[in-house]
């Protein structure tokens, strides 16, 4: 498994609460256990008390998007460090599930968490994921999106640092905001110079006469 991978689970996690909307996902055992995807081992392991402390991990993941958001690198690095601090992991490496054409193990790093309950396991594997993109891509590769009202989480992975929102969906959806802004502009625009050319031909006249 890559370790690009763990970091979707703090996107997905973040990504759980609508809070401009005031919509949350977050309210099952069933709504924690979608949250590890294709772990269902771990998945197994919730339980009702994960539901209250996943919300409390997430409001946590999130102010380390919010910070690299508003560019305070040191506090997301330092908001991370707690986390890392707080849930462990143990890296191993392992080569289960995936083969050569040969049949043999494809060695490749893995995040063994050794959790008291499944909200540790979850945050030790997501937070040490988010640290690894950090690390690797920059503090600033970490976002949220900026089609308002949506402020989901995201990773930035583009070659030039460009992405701005958390989907193609929103992506359209402010493109189609900023355009109909600007047709609004240009109309306004346009009436003004229509009513000052209109003042002006008014002026004109008058003084004919």
């Amino acid at each position: 498994m890559e370790l690009a991978y763990y970091s979707d689970y703090a996107v997905r996690l973040v990504n759980s609460e609508d809070p401009a909307r005031g919509k949350d996902a977050l309210t099952s055992v069933d709504a924690v256990r979608d949250l590890f995807g294709g772990n269902s081992s771990a998945a197994r392991r919730a339980a009702e008390a994960d539901v209250t402390r996943f919300r409390s991990v997430r409001g946590r993941l999130r102010s380390v998007f919010e910070a690299a958001d508003q560019g305070d690198e040191t506090l997301a690095v330092d908001l991370l460090n707690s986390l890392l601090l707080e849930f462990p992991v143990s890296p191993q490496i392992s080569g289960h599930d995936y083969r050569d054409d040969d049949g043999r193990p494809l060695w490749h790093m893995h995040l063994a968490d050794h959790p008291s309950n499944a909200t540790a396991g979850f945050t030790a594997i997501a937070a040490m994921g988010l640290a690894f993109h950090l690390t690797e891509y920059g503090v600033d590769r970490l976002g949220l999106c900026e089609a308002a009202p949506c402020r989901n989480a995201y990773l930035d992975t583009s070659t030039n640092r460009s992405r701005r929102y958390c989907s193609d969906r929103c992506a359209t959806r402010a493109n189609v905001a900023a355009y109909r802004a600007r047709k609004r502009l240009e109309a306004d625009r346009s009436a003004k110079t229509g009513l000052a050319a209109d003042s002006t031909q008014r002026s004109s006249a008058s003084g004919e006469r």
